[in-house]
Protein backbone atom coordinates (compact mmCIF):
# COMPACT_ATOMS: atom_id res chain seq x y z
CA UNK A 1 0.00 0.00 0.00
CA UNK A 2 2.99 2.32 0.43
CA UNK A 3 6.04 3.46 -1.50
CA UNK A 4 9.62 3.93 -0.25
CA UNK A 5 9.37 1.01 2.21
CA UNK A 6 7.26 3.24 4.44
CA UNK A 7 5.92 1.65 7.64
CA UNK A 8 2.78 2.66 9.50
CA UNK A 9 2.83 3.86 13.11
CA UNK A 10 -0.53 3.34 14.81
CA UNK A 11 -1.35 6.02 17.42
CA UNK A 12 -4.31 4.19 18.95
CA UNK A 13 -4.04 0.70 20.45
CA UNK A 14 -5.11 -0.78 23.79
CA UNK A 15 -3.62 -3.22 26.23
CA UNK A 16 -6.17 -4.77 28.63
CA UNK A 17 -7.62 -2.19 31.02
CA UNK A 18 -10.56 -1.64 33.33
CA UNK A 19 -13.20 1.07 33.04
CA UNK A 20 -16.73 1.32 34.35
CA UNK A 21 -19.07 2.47 31.58
CA UNK A 22 -22.48 3.62 32.69
CA UNK A 23 -24.32 2.97 35.91
CA UNK A 24 -26.32 0.08 37.26
CA UNK A 25 -28.70 0.37 34.29
CA UNK A 26 -25.98 -1.03 32.03
CA UNK A 27 -26.36 -4.41 33.73
CA UNK A 28 -30.03 -4.76 32.82
CA UNK A 29 -30.62 -7.96 30.89
CA UNK A 30 -32.38 -6.18 28.02
CA UNK A 31 -29.44 -3.82 27.40
CA UNK A 32 -26.89 -6.60 27.74
CA UNK A 33 -28.78 -8.75 25.23
CA UNK A 34 -29.12 -5.82 22.86
CA UNK A 35 -25.41 -5.04 23.06
CA UNK A 36 -24.42 -8.66 22.43
CA UNK A 37 -26.74 -8.97 19.44
CA UNK A 38 -25.39 -5.82 17.79
CA UNK A 39 -21.82 -6.83 18.68
CA UNK A 40 -22.26 -10.16 16.91
CA UNK A 41 -23.71 -8.39 13.88
CA UNK A 42 -20.67 -6.10 13.84
CA UNK A 43 -18.32 -9.10 14.06
CA UNK A 44 -19.97 -10.80 11.11
CA UNK A 45 -20.03 -7.60 9.07
CA UNK A 46 -16.29 -7.05 9.48
CA UNK A 47 -15.36 -10.76 9.40
CA UNK A 48 -13.61 -10.67 12.76
CA UNK A 49 -12.84 -13.95 14.58
CA UNK A 50 -15.16 -15.18 17.26
CA UNK A 51 -14.28 -14.45 20.88
CA UNK A 52 -13.88 -11.46 23.19
CA UNK A 53 -11.69 -8.60 22.01
CA UNK A 54 -9.46 -8.83 25.07
CA UNK A 55 -9.30 -12.61 25.11
CA UNK A 56 -6.36 -14.73 24.03
CA UNK A 57 -6.43 -17.70 21.73
CA UNK A 58 -2.86 -18.60 22.67
CA UNK A 59 -2.19 -18.48 26.40
CA UNK A 60 1.37 -19.73 26.00
CA UNK A 61 2.60 -16.60 24.21
CA UNK A 62 2.92 -13.38 26.23
CA UNK A 63 0.53 -10.70 25.06
CA UNK A 64 3.22 -8.19 24.05
CA UNK A 65 5.00 -10.90 22.02
CA UNK A 66 1.77 -11.59 20.19
CA UNK A 67 1.56 -7.92 19.32
CA UNK A 68 5.07 -8.00 17.85
CA UNK A 69 4.09 -10.99 15.73
CA UNK A 70 0.97 -9.15 14.62
CA UNK A 71 2.86 -6.00 13.62
CA UNK A 72 5.40 -8.09 11.71
CA UNK A 73 2.60 -9.96 9.93
CA UNK A 74 1.27 -6.71 8.45
CA UNK A 75 4.61 -4.86 8.21
CA UNK A 76 3.53 -2.23 10.77
CA UNK A 77 6.38 -0.16 12.17
CA UNK A 78 4.99 0.38 15.66
CA UNK A 79 2.00 1.05 17.86
CA UNK A 80 1.18 3.45 20.66
CA UNK A 81 -0.90 1.91 23.46
CA UNK A 82 -3.26 4.25 25.27
CA UNK A 83 -4.36 2.01 28.13
CA UNK A 84 -3.14 -0.79 30.37
CA UNK A 85 -4.07 -2.10 33.81
CA UNK A 86 -2.10 0.80 35.29
CA UNK A 87 0.88 2.96 34.37
CA UNK A 88 3.42 0.53 35.83
CA UNK A 89 1.88 -2.32 33.84
CA UNK A 90 2.11 -0.20 30.71
CA UNK A 91 5.79 0.56 31.28
CA UNK A 92 6.56 -3.09 32.05
CA UNK A 93 4.99 -4.23 28.79
CA UNK A 94 6.71 -1.57 26.69
CA UNK A 95 10.12 -2.39 28.18
CA UNK A 96 10.18 -5.70 26.28
CA UNK A 97 10.11 -3.99 22.85
CA UNK A 98 10.89 -0.27 23.22
CA UNK A 99 11.66 -0.01 19.50
CA UNK A 100 8.14 -1.14 18.51
CA UNK A 101 5.82 0.30 21.14
CA UNK A 102 5.13 3.49 23.04
CA UNK A 103 2.42 4.19 25.61
CA UNK A 104 0.40 6.87 27.37
CA UNK A 105 -0.42 7.34 31.02
CA UNK A 106 -3.99 6.39 31.87
CA UNK A 107 -5.47 7.36 35.23
CA UNK A 108 -8.39 9.59 36.37
CA UNK A 109 -7.56 13.26 35.90
CA UNK A 110 -9.82 14.27 38.79
CA UNK A 111 -7.89 12.14 41.31
CA UNK A 112 -6.09 14.24 43.97
CA UNK A 113 -2.70 12.85 42.91
CA UNK A 114 -3.35 13.00 39.15
CA UNK A 115 -0.58 15.53 38.44
CA UNK A 116 1.98 13.69 40.58
CA UNK A 117 1.11 10.37 38.97
CA UNK A 118 1.39 11.90 35.51
CA UNK A 119 4.82 13.33 36.33
CA UNK A 120 5.94 9.92 37.60
CA UNK A 121 4.57 8.17 34.52
CA UNK A 122 6.43 10.53 32.20
CA UNK A 123 9.64 11.26 34.08
CA UNK A 124 10.25 7.85 35.64
CA UNK A 125 8.33 5.37 33.48
CA UNK A 126 8.99 7.04 30.13
CA UNK A 127 5.38 7.30 28.96
CA UNK A 128 4.73 9.68 26.08
CA UNK A 129 1.36 11.32 26.79
CA UNK A 130 -1.97 11.10 28.58
CA UNK A 131 -5.19 9.26 27.72
CA UNK A 132 -8.63 10.34 28.95
CA UNK A 133 -12.29 9.53 28.30
CA UNK A 134 -14.47 12.65 28.21
CA UNK A 135 -17.72 10.85 29.13
CA UNK A 136 -15.99 9.23 32.11
CA UNK A 137 -14.49 12.46 33.49
CA UNK A 138 -16.64 13.75 36.34
CA UNK A 139 -15.57 17.40 36.40
CA UNK A 140 -15.12 20.07 33.68
CA UNK A 141 -11.76 20.03 31.94
CA UNK A 142 -11.25 23.70 32.81
CA UNK A 143 -11.84 23.12 36.53
CA UNK A 144 -9.14 25.04 38.48
CA UNK A 145 -8.12 21.84 40.30
CA UNK A 146 -6.73 20.46 37.00
CA UNK A 147 -4.30 23.32 36.41
CA UNK A 148 -1.23 21.34 37.66
CA UNK A 149 -1.97 18.59 35.12
CA UNK A 150 -2.38 20.92 32.16
CA UNK A 151 0.62 23.03 33.18
CA UNK A 152 2.91 20.00 33.29
CA UNK A 153 1.66 18.73 29.92
CA UNK A 154 2.13 22.18 28.36
CA UNK A 155 5.66 22.53 29.71
CA UNK A 156 6.58 19.14 28.25
CA UNK A 157 4.48 19.67 25.06
CA UNK A 158 3.05 16.20 25.57
CA UNK A 159 0.06 14.94 23.58
CA UNK A 160 -3.27 14.22 25.24
CA UNK A 161 -5.74 11.90 23.53
CA UNK A 162 -9.33 12.33 24.74
CA UNK A 163 -12.24 10.18 23.61
CA UNK A 164 -15.38 12.25 23.06
CA UNK A 165 -18.70 11.13 21.62
CA UNK A 166 -20.49 7.80 21.80
CA UNK A 167 -18.70 5.44 24.18
CA UNK A 168 -18.88 1.69 24.46
CA UNK A 169 -20.81 -0.82 22.42
CA UNK A 170 -24.51 -0.60 21.61
CA UNK A 171 -26.27 0.37 24.82
CA UNK A 172 -23.33 2.61 25.81
CA UNK A 173 -23.09 6.29 26.77
CA UNK A 174 -24.61 9.00 24.54
CA UNK A 175 -25.19 11.78 27.09
CA UNK A 176 -22.72 13.38 29.48
CA UNK A 177 -21.49 16.92 30.26
CA UNK A 178 -18.10 16.01 28.75
CA UNK A 179 -19.26 14.04 25.70
CA UNK A 180 -18.83 16.91 23.22
CA UNK A 181 -15.30 17.78 21.96
CA UNK A 182 -16.10 21.44 22.65
CA UNK A 183 -15.83 20.52 26.35
CA UNK A 184 -12.06 20.88 25.93
CA UNK A 185 -12.29 24.27 24.14
CA UNK A 186 -11.31 26.54 27.06
CA UNK A 187 -8.41 24.27 28.03
CA UNK A 188 -7.14 23.85 24.46
CA UNK A 189 -7.15 27.62 23.97
CA UNK A 190 -5.39 28.29 27.26
CA UNK A 191 -2.76 25.56 26.86
CA UNK A 192 -1.82 25.88 23.20
CA UNK A 193 1.44 23.97 23.70
CA UNK A 194 -0.51 20.76 24.35
CA UNK A 195 -1.40 18.73 21.24
CA UNK A 196 -4.95 17.50 21.86
CA UNK A 197 -5.84 14.42 19.80
CA UNK A 198 -9.55 13.65 19.34
CA UNK A 199 -10.18 10.11 18.04
CA UNK A 200 -12.76 8.57 15.72
CA UNK A 201 -13.40 11.87 13.88
CA UNK A 202 -15.36 12.93 16.99
CA UNK A 203 -17.60 9.80 17.19
CA UNK A 204 -20.85 11.59 16.43
CA UNK A 205 -19.60 15.14 16.94
CA UNK A 206 -17.83 15.73 13.65
CA UNK A 207 -19.13 19.28 13.15
CA UNK A 208 -18.21 20.27 16.70
CA UNK A 209 -14.75 18.78 16.27
CA UNK A 210 -14.17 20.74 13.07
CA UNK A 211 -15.26 23.92 14.85
CA UNK A 212 -12.80 23.13 17.63
CA UNK A 213 -10.04 22.62 15.06
CA UNK A 214 -10.93 25.94 13.39
CA UNK A 215 -10.34 27.77 16.67
CA UNK A 216 -7.47 25.70 18.09
CA UNK A 217 -4.53 24.81 15.81
CA UNK A 218 -3.23 22.46 18.53
CA UNK A 219 -6.16 20.05 18.02
CA UNK A 220 -5.58 16.97 15.85
CA UNK A 221 -8.00 14.33 14.58
CA UNK A 222 -7.40 10.59 15.00
CA UNK A 223 -9.00 8.34 12.35
CA UNK A 224 -9.22 5.20 14.46
CA UNK A 225 -11.81 2.47 14.52
CA UNK A 226 -14.49 1.32 12.12
CA UNK A 227 -16.23 4.71 12.47
CA UNK A 228 -19.61 3.01 12.38
CA UNK A 229 -21.02 5.97 14.31
CA UNK A 230 -21.62 7.58 10.90
CA UNK A 231 -24.57 5.24 10.42
CA UNK A 232 -26.29 6.87 13.40
CA UNK A 233 -26.11 10.38 11.98
CA UNK A 234 -29.24 11.97 10.47
CA UNK A 235 -27.30 13.02 7.37
CA UNK A 236 -25.01 11.09 5.05
CA UNK A 237 -21.38 10.67 6.11
CA UNK A 238 -18.85 8.18 4.76
CA UNK A 239 -15.21 7.46 5.42
CA UNK A 240 -14.43 9.29 2.19
CA UNK A 241 -16.36 12.42 3.19
CA UNK A 242 -14.74 12.39 6.65
CA UNK A 243 -11.25 12.30 5.15
CA UNK A 244 -12.04 14.79 2.39
CA UNK A 245 -13.60 17.40 4.65
CA UNK A 246 -10.95 17.00 7.36
CA UNK A 247 -8.11 17.25 4.83
CA UNK A 248 -9.64 20.30 3.15
CA UNK A 249 -10.06 22.17 6.42
CA UNK A 250 -7.05 21.28 8.58
CA UNK A 251 -4.55 19.67 6.22
CA UNK A 252 -2.58 16.42 6.50
CA UNK A 253 -0.36 17.56 9.39
CA UNK A 254 -3.25 17.32 11.87
CA UNK A 255 -4.66 13.93 10.82
CA UNK A 256 -3.28 10.90 12.69
CA UNK A 257 -3.99 7.27 11.78
CA UNK A 258 -5.12 4.77 14.39
CA UNK A 259 -6.97 1.47 14.52
CA UNK A 260 -8.32 1.18 18.10
CA UNK A 261 -6.77 -2.31 18.15
CA UNK A 262 -7.73 -3.92 21.43
CA UNK A 263 -6.50 -7.48 21.69
CA UNK A 264 -6.93 -11.02 20.49
CA UNK A 265 -8.27 -13.05 18.76
CA UNK A 266 -9.05 -10.03 16.54
CA UNK A 267 -5.50 -8.67 16.66
CA UNK A 268 -4.52 -5.84 14.34
CA UNK A 269 -7.66 -4.79 12.37
CA UNK A 270 -5.86 -4.58 9.02
CA UNK A 271 -9.17 -3.93 7.28
CA UNK A 272 -9.31 -0.46 8.85
CA UNK A 273 -5.87 0.39 7.45
CA UNK A 274 -6.77 -0.91 4.00
CA UNK A 275 -9.99 1.10 3.87
CA UNK A 276 -8.37 4.31 5.02
CA UNK A 277 -5.40 4.07 2.66
CA UNK A 278 -7.78 3.29 -0.21
CA UNK A 279 -9.78 6.45 0.56
CA UNK A 280 -6.71 8.69 0.69
CA UNK A 281 -5.44 7.32 -2.61
CA UNK A 282 -8.82 7.68 -4.29
CA UNK A 283 -8.85 11.30 -3.07
CA UNK A 284 -5.42 11.74 -4.71
CA UNK A 285 -3.46 12.63 -1.58
CA UNK A 286 0.26 12.96 -2.28
CA UNK A 287 2.66 10.32 -1.04
CA UNK A 288 4.16 12.70 1.51
CA UNK A 289 0.69 13.52 2.86
CA UNK A 290 -0.14 9.83 3.14
CA UNK A 291 3.08 9.22 5.05
CA UNK A 292 2.26 12.06 7.44
CA UNK A 293 -1.20 10.66 8.16
CA UNK A 294 -0.25 7.01 8.48
CA UNK A 295 2.80 7.32 10.66
CA UNK A 296 4.95 10.43 10.59
CA UNK A 297 2.50 12.68 12.44
CA UNK A 298 2.37 10.07 15.19
CA UNK A 299 6.15 9.81 15.27
CA UNK A 300 6.44 13.58 15.61
CA UNK A 301 3.93 13.68 18.46
CA UNK A 302 5.72 10.84 20.24
CA UNK A 303 9.22 12.24 19.76
CA UNK A 304 10.31 9.37 17.51
CA UNK A 305 12.69 9.57 14.53
CA UNK A 306 11.01 10.41 11.21
CA UNK A 307 12.04 8.14 8.31
CA UNK A 308 13.72 9.75 5.33
CA UNK A 309 11.40 11.94 3.28
CA UNK A 310 9.46 10.34 0.45
CA UNK A 311 10.96 10.22 -3.04
CA UNK A 312 10.17 12.29 -6.14
CA UNK A 313 6.69 10.79 -6.57
CA UNK A 314 5.71 12.51 -3.30
CA UNK A 315 6.02 15.84 -5.10
CA UNK A 316 3.31 14.96 -7.62
CA UNK A 317 0.23 17.11 -7.49
CA UNK A 318 -2.80 15.76 -5.71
Amino acid sequence: MFRNNFQVYDIHGHLPYRIQIGGSWSKHELIDRYGKERGERFRLTWDFPEGGAAGSADDTTPLIDRWVQELDKYNIGGMNFLTALDNDNMADQLAHFPDRFTGFAFHPIEAPDAADELKRAVNELGLKGYKLFGPLTKIPFDDPSLKPVWTFLAEKKLPVLIHFGMLGHAGGIVHHPNINPLAIFNTAREYSDIPFIIPHFGAGYFQELLHLCWSCPNVLIDTSGSNQWVRWMPYELTLESLFRKTYELIGPERIVFGTDASGFPRGFPYRYLQDQVRVTRELRFSESDIELIFGNNARRLLGLPIPQEAGPEAKQTK
